[in-house]
């Protein structure tokens, strides 16, 4: 007892030096804006440190994996949110003159939390995009310019409310930030008929390593090319994206069939396979597969639900399905017939007689702790290794995989069109997930499961190499530590999510951001000068 109370003054002053060089940390950021930005404009009211009673409640808000959130989660010094193009560029300004580590967020959405979590180094800051978030939608011109910090939902919401026949091909989820999310890629149900959110941006608004605000002109081609499918992190801040809107017809067809085991599931699935990646290119249909109780209840068994979208009528998606696909048994009274707009609250699992207005709320729809992995298909899986698959899911508490069909559109571009590869001969994608509700508690248990998965499914999926999704970060993939700028380290996981693209990445970030400014756990590393 003696012991702890005499321990009890050093913790306080250890406790009051840190608190103080945090005030330092933020006083100096504070007074840095005002010196390189509206010097009227109060900063401290976009400020946000641990001892604020606002902090955790913005650190939480767009985040949807609580195992980046967990206590022992290293936590930012301070979080800043902007709210203006100029404030983000004094903030780069800010946090280089300062030395403060920077990390940026536009929605929170990433897998491994980089965008507000530092396992590299401390002190850090994260430049919080959430009031960045204005969309002008010009019908005239097919296009609009949309800020980082908006959602998907908010931007479908924003197309829609100007034209009923007007979409984006952007993501599945509408809580996602579109900054980010287009700097990976951005998939979503159009992506066989238009491409990705990538292959429809016209122009960008960055800031760079410099702190200076650019435009396509400005920045040129290379960086341009860079941004669209690198990863968000390495290269500036996306301030605006200018996207292309795509056509969509009037009457969309969504429908929702499973199969279990026992009614077949493993021969449709591998007939899915041969036909989904080939099939007209206005229908996607993804296959979410888990386990559930069986009819008995005692034992559990696997659904895959064959989850679609067809960008027409009911009459001309059954006549679609019959002739490339018939052993799916789809039947009129599966198909529901609605607007795309409605159509993008289907996919997000919203109820059927939820309002568009619910993509506004920007929130994210679900919070689980989970860990994710992703393999990209070059040949059908055999019912065999299917077989093995689903002993390995029926073990494991709460496990989730979702295939995406590729083909269509996607395989009209080169691998070296974007940075994002997986292109022709791609015939879909897996997003593994193991989730769990009791915080840390088994967390290993189930991350050992899914690496297991993994290695087991080494046979069935791409080699040379084993592909994987920038926007489904992977630290299990290899790490940058805080002095890192390995080619080699790098290259673990760079070639991973980039393949050939990597090398270019480099050269690239190695031009406009030599002194690595920009960096996370994988973010591209430029060459030693």
């Amino acid at each position: 007892m003696v012991s702890k109370i005499s321990h009890l003054p050093i913790l306080i002053l250890l406790l009051s030096v840190s608190l103080t060089a945090s005030a330092s940390i933020q006083e100096s950021f504070v007074q840095c804006l005002h010196l390189n930005s509206d010097k009227t404009y109060p900063f401290y009211a976009s400020i946000y440190s641990p001892n604020n009673a606002s902090f955790t409640t913005i650190l939480d808000s767009s985040a949807n994996n609580l195992r980046c959130l967990l206590p022992s989660a290293p936590k930012p010094e301070f979080i800043f949110t902007p709210f203006a193009d100029s404030h983000v560029q004094a903030a780069v300004i800010c946090s280089k003159n300062l030395g403060i580590h920077l990390r940026v967020r536009s929605g929170g959405h990433d897998y491994e939390g980089i965008s507000y979590v530092s396992e590299i180094e401390t002190p850090f800051m994260v430049v919080d995009l959430v009031k960045l978030r204005g969309i002008n939608v010009d019908i005239k011109t097919n296009t609009a310019w949309i800020q980082a910090g908006a959602t998907t939902g908010e931007v479908y919401y924003r197309i829609y409310e100007k034209s009923s026949v007007h979409g984006f091909p952007a993501g599945l989820c509408p809580s996602i930030g579109i900054g980010g999310h287009i700097t990976g890629g951005a998939y979503g149900t159009m992506m066989r008929k238009y491409g990705l959110g990538v292959d429809n941006v016209l122009d960008a608004i960055i800031v760079d390593a410099n702190g200076r605000i650019l435009d396509r002109k400005a920045m040129g081609e290379d960086l341009f090319w860079a941004i669209r499918g690198g990863g968000g992190g390495s290269f500036g801040i996306l301030l605006w994206w200018k996207i292309k809107l795509v056509p969509v017809p009037p009457t969309v067809t969504v429908f929702t069939v499973t199969k279990t085991l026992e009614q077949g599931a493993t021969k449709l699935l591998h007939r899915w396979q041969e036909v989904a990646p080939y099939i007209d290119e206005n229908l996607f249909i993804r296959v979410i597969i888990q386990p559930a109780s069986s009819g008995n209840k005692t034992q559990r068994t696997i659904t895959t639900s064959y989850n679609a979208v067809f960008l027409g009528e009911a009459r001309e998606l059954l006549q679609v399905v019959k002739t490339s696909f018939p052993e799916l048994g789809l039947t009129r009274k599966d198909c529901l017939e609605t607007s795309w707009i409605k159509s993008v609250l289907y996919v997000g699992g919203f109820p059927s007689d939820t309002p568009p207005e619910v993509l506004l709320k920007g929130k994210p729809t679900f919070k689980n702790y989970f860990k994710a992995k992703s393999d990209f298909v070059r040949e059908p899986i055999p019912e065999m290794g299917l077989e093995g698959l689903w002993q390995r899911l029926l073990i494991e508490d709460s496990p989730l995989m979702i295939w995406n069909p590729y083909g269509g559109r996607m395989s009209e571009f080169s691998e070296s069109d974007t940075p994002f590869p997986h292109r022709n001969g791609t015939l879909y994608k897996i997003q593994y997930l193991s989730l769990w509700q009791d915080g840390d508690k088994n967390a290993a248990k189930h991350i050992d499961w899914i690496r297991k998965l993994y290695n087991y499914m080494t046979p069935y999926v791409s080699s040379f190499p084993r592909e994987a999704y920038v926007n489904y970060r992977d630290l299990d993939l290899g790490i940058n530590t805080k002095n890192s700028t390995s080619y080699i380290q790098a290259s673990s996981w760079g070639n991973r999510y980039f393949k050939n693209n990597f090398n270019r990445l480099v050269k690239i970030k190695t031009k406009v951001d030599p002194e690595n400014v920009f960096r996370h756990e994988q973010s591209i590393p430029p060459l030693p000068v």
